[in-house]
């Protein structure tokens, strides 16, 4: 039974040390670093022999070169997808072995992973639809937005739309009524003039997205005097509604850059400090209204949030169960600093299953709290640490290092 348990605990401590190598950023260990680096130049030159292949003279002359790397590479890409299926419960720790896999094969992010290397085998086995096949390996190109997790300032992208998807399905949508109205308008118009151009409603479809979107092909057009005014009011109305999803987007990145420079400069100049707390049944702010907790002067409640809305606190806002509380207060420059350091334990961690006693950490460096499992533990020398375990951790230095 101990040996079982055993065999179980290293397999998990591998695994994880296999999560931590394929997921794209963990930059903590050479093997880590060194993997994400083979991935991205696999990638180019994956990308670069797809597109240098469809060149007449590196066909004539590194056909035989282009192929082997774009096998070689496709190759890889067909690795770190088992190692990904391989490491999917470290993924979505919460969910079963086969549940953790089976959402990961259904991930947007598992399927670009699949369509990067499925297409290029295919064919042996369906040599009639290689020509499809080819198309889907333009899904590798997508793999390219794994770079997000180097660079912070790619995922304002992604947060611009998270943000503003409400009125971008808005105008969508408002967009969609107006190419369908247009079509009828036009079929309604331009069908006794050109019954094999506009024969139904659905016929008119091309030309009021090429009209509604500002592209203007010219191969279908109006040749009515009504047809041809109504082209001209629906091309006023292309140019505004095209207008709108772009001005949302816009807006939405001013916003975000405003709001991370606002953020950025007072946190740096005026020496704030922020810190977040989730509130809970037991804690004795659930229930209270803000303007009764006594804070001490230097520290400010600036935001409330609650599930996925975030409140402006006001004097008068009662907390409740589940909140998490963002303070800030005012960094002390008398006092000796402090670092405060947090660091989740997981199976691959060399924490694991080791006594506090044992830890071979600075002298100064000390753990003065341990979570596990949304609890509190005051750590004592026996105390044996776990994975899941969230180590509170803080070192002291001395005041003439910041001299």
């Amino acid at each position: 039974m101990a040996d079982a348990k055993m065999k179980k605990v290293s397999f998990n401590r591998f695994r994880a040390k296999v999560f931590n190598m394929v997921s794209t950023g963990v930059i903590d260990e050479p093997l880590n670093r060194f993997y994400d680096v083979l991935s991205i130049v696999a990638l180019i030159l994956n990308l670069f022999a797809a597109f240098a292949i469809t060149f007449d003279y590196m066909e004539e002359h590194y056909k035989g070169l282009l192929l082997v790397i774009e096998g070689v590479t496709t190759f890889f890409f067909a690795i770190d997808y088992l190692l990904r299926v391989f490491t999917a419960k470290e993924l979505y720790p919460k969910l079963s072995e086969s549940r953790s896999i089976f959402k990961y094969v259904l991930s947007f992010t598992g399927i670009i992973d699949l369509l990067s290397f499925l297409p290029y085998y295919l064919p042996v086995f369906f040599p009639a639809g290689s020509a499809v096949f080819r198309m889907f390996r333009v899904a590798r190109i997508l793999r390219l937005f794994r770079i997000n997790s180097y660079y912070d300032q790619l995922n304002v992208i992604t947060e611009v739309l998270a943000s503003k998807k409400q009125q971008l399905l808005a105008s969508v949508f408002i967009i969609l009524i107006l190419m369908m109205a247009s079509s009828l308008c036009m079929y309604s118009v331009e069908h006794d003039a050109q019954p094999n151009v506009f024969q139904n409603a659905f016929s008119g479809v091309w030309w009021s997205v090429s009209t509604l979107l500002t592209v203007g092909y010219g191969d279908i057009y109006p040749v009515t005097v009504a047809g041809k005014i109504l082209g001209i009011l629906i091309s006023f109305l292309g140019v505004g509604m095209v207008a709108i999803p772009t001005g949302i987007i816009s807006a939405g990145f001013v916003e975000q850059y405003q709001k991370l420079k606002t953020v950025g400069d007072y946190a740096e100049e005026e020496n704030i400090h922020f810190i977040r707390i989730k509130l809970t049944d037991k804690d004795s702010w659930t229930k209270k209204k803000i303007i009764d907790l006594q804070l001490p002067k230097d520290i400010m409640i600036v935001a409330v949030q609650r599930d996925k809305d975030t409140i402006i606190p006001r004097g008068q806002t009662v907390l409740e169960s589940g909140d998490v509380v963002v303070m800030c207060a005012e960094k002390t420059k008398e006092i000796q600093p402090i670092d405060l350091k947090e660091i989740t334990i997981n199976d691959g961690h060399s924490w694991n299953g080791v006594a506090i006693k044992d830890l071979d950490i600075s002298r100064q460096s000390y753990i003065f709290m341990i979570r596990r499992k949304g609890k509190a533990i005051i750590p004592r020398g026996n105390l044996t640490i776990k994975a899941g375990d969230v180590i509170l951790l803080y070192e002291k230095h001395s005041i003439r290092d910041f001299a």
